[in-house]
């Protein structure tokens, strides 16, 4: 199939609006499993979901956000998936994995080798979340436990806060969004580079950066 093709066909894909709940995640799980893209909210704002280990699906993100040569953030269910996306967990991501456990705080961390190159946009690196919402923790728990997350809007626009917002930026595209109520955030997730041998801030989000300096510092 041609680019072209492609890109047309994921954009005539009919989008299925469902309330969270059980049948909700039953067919999250099967969009998820069979290569799809979906919409749900996260503990910040909706993102689109789809298996970081699907590197056609991630491309497919890509083409409906309208954007290319960017990394993709990932939220995990349980402090343990890290280990299939990571490769390796250094004292700096231990220390702040564990201060800031399950909150807003995106750790960018090497990543672990054949994840594709769509998700990491070259950069051998990954960012991961755990979220603090234990209800959020709990859909991509029922999805596989590790999901893309990148926000639900076209590139350049501004995050989408509910269910019907995902809905105007893509009424056609994705094969689910879940409406799991009006997001609560006002600001992102916290997005701090810790691949190296010191932590660089990207984004500063709901968390300060001052208070990661003084967790860093504490280690020191």
């Amino acid at each position: 199939m041609s680019d072209g093709s492609k890109t047309e066909s994921i954009r005539e894909r009919s989008t299925l609006v469902l309330r969270d709940g059980d049948e909700a995640r039953e067919r999250a799980r099967t969009v998820v499993q069979s290569g799809g893209v979906l919409a749900f909210r996260t503990d910040t704002f909706y993102g689109l979901g789809a298996s970081p280990f699907d590197a056609a699906a991630v491309d497919a993100i890509n083409e409906l956000k309208g954007r290319e040569g960017k990394p993709i953030l990932v939220v995990v269910s349980d402090a343990d998936v890290v280990n299939k996306l990571v490769a390796n967990r250094s004292r700096l991501f231990n220390l702040l994995a564990e201060k800031f456990r399950a909150g807003a705080l995106t750790l960018v961390v090497p990543a672990r080798t054949g994840l594709p190159k769509e998700l990491t946009a070259g950069t051998a690196t990954v960012g991961v979340r755990l979220p603090v919402d234990e209800e959020v923790r709990a859909f991509i728990r029922a999805c596989g436990g590790a999901l893309t997350a990148t926000s639900a809007n076209r590139a350049g626009g501004p995050p989408a806060k509910s269910a019907d917002e995902v809905l105007r930026a893509f009424p056609a595209g994705l094969d689910l969004i879940v409406d799991a109520g009006a997001s609560r955030a006002v600001e992102p997730s916290t997005v701090v580079d810790v691949s190296g041998n010191a932590a660089r801030l990207i984004r500063e989000g709901v968390i300060p950066w001052r208070e990661i300096e003084k967790a860093i510092e504490e280690l020191k």
